[in-house]
């Protein structure tokens, strides 16, 4: 009798330590499938409050990345309509960044006056060829790009966003 419960407490055991192990590897976030999402999430960028956050941080979410400047008209626009976005998205697990290809004197006034909702990333000159590795030959701004939990890129946009034609993405995925 005795043996039978040490028996079954060692079966116990180890099937916790098993479900343990793969309940962990579940929730891990997926290696990107994407090496331009790989690139990214590899950067550590300064946020428009001056700390250094890894992107990393971001990995395993649905991400809308909008690569903008202060100085570019059209990406000044819609910055309030992905504000407004933002606050639609929280409840679907969706998040918008603003990757700033600016001086992060200007990305931080701006992100003080106007009231972005959506954490401001200041990559500088390096924003262009982040943004060129997912397709923005061009290196036009704005430029945006929906990324899925799994690390692909779902879609780009060039110029100024659409938000219905966004909108419309977004629930497709």
């Amino acid at each position: 009798m005795r043996r039978n419960v040490f028996l079954y407490g060692a079966i116990a055991l180890f099937f916790a330590a098993v479900g343990i192990y793969f309940g962990t590897k579940h929730h891990a976030p997926a290696e990107p499938e994407s090496p331009a999402v790989a690139n990214f999430f590899a950067q550590q960028l300064e946020d428009s409050n001056s700390k250094i956050q890894p992107l990393s941080q971001w990995q395993g979410k649905t991400l809308i990345i909008n690569f903008w400047a202060t100085w570019c008209a059209p990406c000044v626009e819609e910055m309030p309509e992905l504000t407004e976005l933002q606050t639609e998205l929280l409840p679907k697990n969706i998040q918008i960044l603003g990757v700033g290809i600016d001086s992060a004197n200007n990305i931080r006034e701006f992100a003080a006056k106007y009231k972005i909702t959506y954490p401001l990333y200041i990559a500088g000159i390096n924003g262009s060829e982040l943004s060129r590795q997912f397709g923005n030959q061009a290196g036009g701004l704005p430029f945006t790009v929906i990324i899925g939990p799994k690390g692909d890129v779902k879609k780009t946009y060039l110029g100024r966003l659409k938000m219905d034609q966004l909108r419309a993405d977004i629930n497709a995925l």
